[in-house]
């Protein structure tokens, strides 16, 4: 696991013109040590040694000499453990929320090959890794060899992920909506949190069928919002489109739904990260009529990752969950229309140029149980 560190996809090395040495940084345990698959900008995957919050980081800094006899000059040795966010559209800036620093030597030389061991002492990562349309949250090691001209750098990547727990009980959705004097159902669905590899578990019922429906579908929705004010993007990924029904409903039918989550790329819903940017997930449901017309509603669902096994002496007491309201359940709301053609699932009321309002959202509150240094908890298989 030595060597994949220092010579495969775990770290990037900058080396100036003429370089006198190489550096690989080895993390103890890192035989054992779980790994965790993280998105590249590319779209690819690479998997990288995964950590909690709270979770301590050490090992070796190795850095070996290319031309045994000859005297390395530097003007110190540092490594730094880092958290960064990177905005594609400013990547100029890179907005760093945690920076620890260890200083490994002094100014001086090396005349061989030299070995320095360090600690990051139960450090805090508040955010999980992120690598999305228009944003990267990455948290890597660096290891700096100062000198006068070029520094020698090498830079490890790792893979944070951050856990919640929710009391047992999680209210559910329950909606009527439709179309004035044409169309009225009602939708269901059985949590509003969900786990990473949870089961979605619905029905919508028909009350009213006044429109020849050719099928329906639902979807899961990744909205990712980056900036702030006036510079605010939004971008809408489908992570997943199902067809629940095929064919015109009755009156009275009912559709059972169940969307299992575990073989989708997912993240953890993440609100405000860092003032920089948000994630948040919709169920999608869309009706097509025989005239090719779509009329949809969304609904916000809440996302989060479990561990199975949580060291309790450090366990924080849960924080309650208060059942978000949204002052629809006695009033029939009114689908949204999609104009044809359809170029994504913009929400439109009356008019196809304006924009919706939001869907309430549900409580932005989100308990967390945080895995420290000993007992790290274990995702579910």
């Amino acid at each position: 696991m030595g060597d994949l560190l220092g010579e495969g996809s775990y770290g990037k090395s900058f080396f100036g013109f003429g370089q006198s040495a190489e550096i690989d940084i080895i993390l103890d345990g890192a035989a054992t040590r779980r790994t965790a698959e993280v998105k590249t900008e590319d779209g690819k995957k690479e998997r990288l040694f995964l950590f909690f919050d709270g979770e301590s980081l050490s090992g070796k800094v190795n850095i070996t000499l290319k031309r045994p006899g000859y005297k390395l000059e530097h003007q110190g040795i540092k490594i730094e453990f880092l958290g960064q966010i990177e905005l594609y559209y400013d990547r100029g800036n890179q907005h760093e929320f945690t920076s620890l620093v260890k200083e490994l030597a002094r100014p001086g030389e090396l005349h061989h090959n030299t070995s320095y061991d360090f600690d990051f002492n139960q450090v805090e990562k508040p955010y999980e890794v992120y690598t999305g349309t228009n944003v990267k949250l990455r948290y890597f090691l660096r290891v700096t060899v100062v000198r006068r001209l070029t520094d020698i750098v090498k830079e490890v990547d790792l893979a944070v992920h951050t856990l919640s727990s929710y009391p047992e009980m999680n209210s559910s959705i329950k909606m009527e909506v439709g179309i004035e004097d044409s169309l009225h159902i009602e939708f269901e669905y059985n949590k509003s949190k969900y786990h990473l590899k949870d089961v979605i578990v619905g029905k919508i019922y028909f009350l009213l069928v006044r429109i020849k429906i050719r099928h329906m579908e639902i979807a899961i929705i990744r909205r990712e919002t980056t900036g702030s004010g006036p510079n605010v993007f939004n971008e809408n990924e489908t992570i997943a489109k199902y067809e629940i029904m095929d064919g015109s409903p009755v009156r009275g039918e009912s559709i059972p739904i169940r969307v299992f989550l575990a073989g989708y790329d997912l993240t953890p819903t993440m609100r405000d990260i860092n003032k920089k940017f948000s994630v948040r997930y919709y169920l999608n449901l869309v009706l097509v009529d025989e005239e090719e017309r779509r009329y949809f509603k969304q609904q916000e669902i809440t996302l989060w990752r479990k561990g199975d096994r949580i060291r309790k002496s450090l366990q924080m007491a849960p924080v309650p969950v208060t059942t978000p309201t949204n002052g629809e359940s006695d009033q029939v709301q009114a689908f949204e229309k999609i104009p044809t053609p359809v170029s994504e699932e913009a929400s439109l009321e009356d008019s196809p140029t304006e924009e919706p309002a939001p869907n309430p959202t549900p409580s932005e509150d989100i308990p967390r149980v945080e895995s420290y240094a000993e007992g790290v908890p274990t995702e579910d298989a």
